[in-house]
C-alpha cells in the first residue's frame, strides 16, 4: 500500500487538521478483531453491528466524545478451576474507534444473540439544511412624469 505524506499541505490550510488526520489513519495498522459491519438503514440512519461473542453488557462500555465513538470490551479472568483444550473463540479484550460525520449522534445500543447494534443518526440542525428562496416578481415603475405628455 502506498503511504501519501500530507504534511506540505499542512502548511497552507488552516482548520483542516481533522481531515488530514483521519487520512494519515488510513494508512496505519487497522485492527481486525471484532468484526464489524456498517450499514445504511434510512436515509439519515445508520447501524454498526459488532460480532461480540462471549462478552456480555457489563463487559461492553461505549463512549461518543467529539466526533468520536469509542466501544471497548474487556472480560473478567476466567476461573482456574476449568482446563481449556482448546480456544476457538477469542474473548480478548479490545477497543475500536469510529470516526463519526458532523450530525452523526448515537441514538442507542443493544445486545442480542452476541452481536452489538449500534444506531447511529444524522440530525442536520435548521440553520444548516438547505431552504429554498423565493425570487419576487419585479413591480413596474407606475410613476407619472409631471407635466403633458404629447
Amino acid at each position: 500500500m502506498r503511504h501519501f505524506d500530507f504534511s506540505p499541505l499542512y502548511r497552507s490550510t488552516v482548520g483542516f487538521d481533522r481531515l488530514f488526520s483521519m487520512l494519515d489513519s488510513v494508512n496505519g495498522d487497522v485492527p481486525s478483531y471484532p468484526p464489524y459491519n456498517i450499514e445504511r438503514t434510512g436515509e439519515n440512519a445508520y447501524r454498526i453491528t459488532m460480532a461480540v461473542a462471549g462478552f456480555s453488557e457489563k463487559d461492553l462500555s461505549l463512549e461518543a466524545r467529539e466526533g468520536t465513538l469509542l466501544i471497548k470490551g474487556e472480560r473478567a479472568p476466567e476461573g482456574e478451576d476449568r482446563e481449556i483444550l482448546y480456544r476457538g473463540i477469542a474473548s480478548r479484550a479490545f477497543e475500536r474507534r469510529f470516526q463519526l460525520a458532523d450530525f452523526v449522534e448515537v441514538k442507542g445500543a443493544s445486545l442480542e444473540n452476541g452481536l452489538l447494534h449500534i444506531d447511529l443518526e444524522r440530525e442536520i440542525p435548521d440553520a444548516m439544511k438547505p431552504r429554498k428562496i423565493e425570487i419576487a416578481a419585479a413591480k413596474a415603475d407606475t410613476r407619472q412624469i409631471e407635466g403633458e405628455v404629447n
